[in-house]
């Protein structure tokens, strides 16, 4: 409609010159605020110990997870897309502060009795986004300490969660396979029946409690390795729990216990730009899947449950759709370090494993310094605003924090987060030029193609009885991963040079830090 027409019809209905000046001035501010840059949200789905190799958008082939695979047709997929550590705990640090987990000595897997290991009221992702505007929160598993130590479960445990940055949290006490096992909602262990308190040591049982080498009667999975103290559940756990039986969880229940809290702070947050940590307990031990996935994947327990986080990665981006978020939040998947098959139970992983490769074309996993322990499934989605593809860049998950700040433009302070948000974006091909990865205490450092692993002493394999290699040797190890991804070929002998150079970046970075690497489970 023309504007002489437009003001015909606006004469003739009797409205004044001047009211139709103002319409037209209020439309156009209605126009200019309904077109300004809304706040994504941002959610992380976390996978426990799943590797590389273990979706088939990455090249599975035994296993497939249709729901990951449409995440990854409908984003960007990382073909280097790394977790700071080759171990869950200091992952998880790195990913939450923006910060090298080993310039921190307490970053290592923490027993379940932890006090909390992030500093209260320091920088993270989520109180950097809460501070921006978001109400964040946290479903799933946890691992980063409670409290101050000696931690009373029968009362209010704090600092956590909250004291960190998020609004909300329902979390596992600490990880599958410790104890007390035990979910917390806002602080509080859900359904305790307080005539019946929880107590917990990691260093002696209680009186007339079941453990492992007493009663292996009570068992319905037997432990390989470590898991030999108080039994939940027919499943030897590591440390010693007495009391909260109304408390303890179904290992059969947990995918969709944690599934149903994530859509629900969804479903309560819809109107306004949330943060949401989703943190999966697949497929770290003891994997019990639900027996709607029991035995589906012909690969055993540990295939089950990857089965079973796809489907709750797909129940949970139609909640999205459901409540009209899809385009304008950001979802990212990825996992915590690389895969393990027998992690301290015997459950088959290995033997039922067949044909599939869990860390792909890399070489070993959790635990190891080579790249199978850090470089994990890396995807990010944002429909609408990020064109679906395939990046080779090198990325990061200590990096969201400086580059979540730059999205949003908040100034903060990092040292070792860096702004990659082009390349998270698929904005450019360029990532990280370097990065230092841990695996058990000791560290490796991937500089552009090249992957240099310095002397370390320790054993070759992990010590308590996982078949995956530490990277440990007494020798210099350089490996060129363009042409050799599997690290194969060690070529330090014929670059000494480069190896003098790469040797030099590494130490100005982490000014030649000394560590004495993991040589039990005790270590740790």
């Amino acid at each position: 409609m023309n504007h002489i027409k437009c003001l015909s019809i606006f004469r003739n209905s009797g409205i004044t010159l001047g009211y139709l000046f103002l319409i037209l001035a209020l439309n156009g501010c209605a126009n200019r605020t309904s077109n300004k840059k809304v706040k994504p949200n941002i959610v992380i789905i976390y996978a426990d110990d799943l590797g590389y190799g273990d979706v088939s958008c990455y090249g599975a082939t035994e296993l497939q997870t249709p729901n990951i695979d449409k995440l990854a047709d409908e984003g960007i997929r990382f073909t280097q897309g790394y977790s700071t550590s080759a171990t869950c705990t200091p992952s998880r640090y790195g990913m939450l502060t923006g910060q090298y987990p080993w310039k921190n000595t307490r970053a290592q897997v923490l027993p379940g009795d932890a006090p909390l290991l992030i500093e209260p009221g320091s920088v993270t992702l989520p109180s950097m986004l809460k501070e921006a505007g978001y109400t964040t929160g946290i479903v799933g598993k946890w691992h980063l300490g409670l409290g101050k130590g000696n931690v009373n479960w029968n009362e209010e445990v704090k600092p956590g969660p909250r004291e960190v940055g998020f609004d909300y949290d329902f979390i596992m006490a600490a990880t599958n396979d410790r104890v007390p096992t035990v979910f917390l909602e806002s602080g509080h262990v859900v359904g305790l029946d307080k005539t019946d308190p929880i107590e917990v040591s990691y260093r002696k049982n209680f009186e007339g409690q079941p453990t492992v080498d007493e009663n292996p009667e009570l068992l319905r999975m037997k432990s390989s390795q470590g898991h030999n103290n108080s039994i939940v559940n027919g499943i030897g756990r590591i440390g010693f729990m007495k009391g909260g039986e109304s408390a303890k969880w179904i290992d059969e229940n947990m995918a969709d216990t944690f599934l149903v809290r994530a859509q629900k702070f969804v479903e309560l947050n819809n109107d306004k730009p949330f943060f949401l940590y989703y943190a999966l307990n697949q497929p770290h031990v003891p994997r019990v899947p639900h027996p709607r996935f029991a035995g589906k994947s012909g690969l055993g327990p540990r295939g089950d449950v990857i089965l079973e986080a796809d489907w709750c990665i797909g129940e949970f981006m139609k909640t999205l759709e459901k409540n009209g978020l899809a385009e304008n939040t950001i979802v990212i998947f990825s996992s915590d370090n690389g895969p393990v098959g027998d992690d301290g139970y015997y459950d088959d992983a290995e033997v039922l494993m067949g044909d599939h490769k869990p860390a792909g074309p890399l070489r070993s996993g959790k635990y190891s310094l080579y790249d199978g322990g850090t470089r994990v499934p890396f995807i990010l989605r944002w429909k609408g605003r990020v064109k679906p593809g395939v990046s080779d860049a090198m990325v990061c998950q200590m990096d969201f924090l400086a580059s979540f700040a730059s999205l949003l433009g908040i100034q903060t302070k990092t040292n070792d987060s860096e702004n990659i948000l082009p390349a998270l974006l698929g904005e450019s091909k360029m990532g990280r030029d370097d990065l230092v990865v841990q695996g058990m205490k000791a560290t490796a450092y991937r500089n552009g193609d090249w992957s240099l692993i310095l002397p370390h002493n320790g054993p070759k394999m992990v010590p308590w009885g996982v078949k995956n290699e530490t990277g440990f040797t007494a020798d210099v190890q350089l490996y060129n991963l363009a042409s050799d991804l599997g690290q194969k070929v060690n070529v330090a002998e014929q670059e000494p040079e480069l190896v003098e150079q790469l040797s030099n970046k590494y130490n100005a970075i982490t000014q030649n830090l000394e560590v004495k690497p993991v040589q039990s489970l005790k270590d740790f």
